[in-house]
């Protein structure tokens, strides 16, 4: 592994990281709007600059109860499997610069089909970062729910424009 910035995240009182090569832009909350039929990990769709982009809330993906959000919710706006994704988190904590000695695979006797999201852990002064890889959260069923709700929303969209 070569060294990397990590967009670090908060979600409860674990940290997280999206490499930052993978990130478009992080912004403030954007009224949600519901869209009936999606996984139950998202939370509807936002509107960004002339995109309509799904939420994924990484909260329900790691069994979190949902939270209001506030002004420190953010959403990390990242490509995922050929479509934009923004990703709901509970804050945005710092860009870091991980060396190779600084990450570490993560623990064989954690690994599974679930958890193949994890690219490495690492320890930053103190603090345990889990390094995602935002092309593997989704499982396969809800990315081809979610490309085909998008589908139908952005048809609907263009009639009635």
């Amino acid at each position: 592994m070569q060294s990397t910035k990590q967009a670090v995240f908060a979600l409860g009182d674990r940290e997280y990281g999206f490499d930052i090569m993978d990130v478009n832009t992080i912004e403030k909350v954007i009224p949600i709007l519901p869209v009936a039929n999606i996984p139950k990990n998202f939370k509807g769709i936002i509107q960004l600059r002339g995109e309509t982009i799904p939420v994924y809330s990484l909260r329900r993906k790691f069994g979190l109860p949902d939270i209001p959000a506030d002004d420190n919710t953010r959403y990390i706006i990242a490509k995922t499997q050929g479509m934009l994704v923004a990703y709901e988190v509970d804050q945005m904590k710092e860009i870091v610069e991980l060396e190779q000695d600084q990450m570490n695979e993560f623990p064989v006797i954690l690994k599974n089909l679930n958890t193949s999201y994890v690219k490495f852990v690492s320890n930053v002064g103190g603090r345990l970062i889990l390094a995602l890889d935002q092309n593997n959260i989704m499982a396969q069923e809800e990315e081809d729910r979610i490309k085909s709700e998008m589908g139908i929303v952005r048809n609907r969209m263009n009639q009635e424009a």
